[in-house]
């Protein structure tokens, strides 16, 4: 008598743990944002702290409030705006950041447009689907207006929303004021991504005559903070909330 084979079923194979691992990594995945009022500011107050949150696997996601086309009065708005979008979409990448936008209110009229146009709730809205733990913006005592009614509008936002987001600002056109220096601050060595931050910022190709003077006060402002705390590079950020 011959016996019968009996098939046997495919047992379900059980999750690795490398793999359940893996799984929870993603649902404790970092977010960071950073709202900011011009094409490069982000990368000239953050650009290196940006870049390494994103290759540390944060996600970091960018918010311009305008379109910066008033850089070049001198030609049509389509085509200025279209370049300057190009160049940050570019310099975002070469951050390796998850995305950059343009809520594209007009320059030197935020305030009098987020009111018009309902920004205020858009921005609510994306700090809460993005539920980032970290925010970075202007300083309140920049000396451009649009800075100072980033800060204030965010700020707003997030004591209005009542989260546990840690809210720094960072300094693009005032780096050696000394107001407010006695607030908890954030420093962090970019040693590794300065050259990310520096690339990001020569991606900005149609402001090549501001580049002349940034370029080398971005060096020199990173090599200060970088000796003030022990390391090559640093950028300095204080809390606001």
């Amino acid at each position: 008598m011959v016996k019968k084979k009996v098939m046997k079923k495919p047992i379900a194979k059980k999750k690795t743990k490398a793999r359940q691992n893996s799984k929870k990594k993603e649902i404790e995945k970092e977010t960071v944002i950073c709202f900011c009022a011009h094409n490069d500011d982000q990368v000239i107050g953050a650009g290196g702290t940006l870049a390494k949150y994103a290759k540390e696997g944060k996600d970091v996601y960018t918010y311009i409030f305008s379109y910066g086309e008033s850089s070049h009065p001198h030609l049509q708005r389509e085509v200025i705006v279209k370049k300057r979008v190009a160049e940050s979409q570019t310099c975002d990448k070469a951050m390796g950041g998850k995305g950059i936008y343009h809520l594209g209110l007009k320059e030197g009229s935020f305030l009098k447009e987020i009111e018009l146009r309902g920004f205020k709730q858009k921005i609510k809205e994306i700090i809460q689907d993005k539920k980032p733990t970290r925010i970075f913006t202007h300083s309140q005592d920049d000396p451009h207006p649009d800075h100072r009614v980033v800060n204030k509008i965010v700020k707003e936002i997030v004591d209005e929303l009542k989260l546990e987001i840690d809210l720094y600002s960072f300094d693009v056109w005032n780096p050696w004021t000394a107001r407010g220096r006695d607030k908890p601050k954030l420093v962090v060595d970019i040693s590794a991504t300065f050259d990310k931050k520096i690339k990001a910022l020569k991606c900005h190709k149609s402001q090549k005559l501001t580049l002349l003077s940034m370029v080398p006060a971005t060096y020199a402002r990173a090599i200060i903070h970088g000796l003030n705390h022990y390391c090559k590079y640093a950028e300095v950020f204080y809390k606001i909330n």
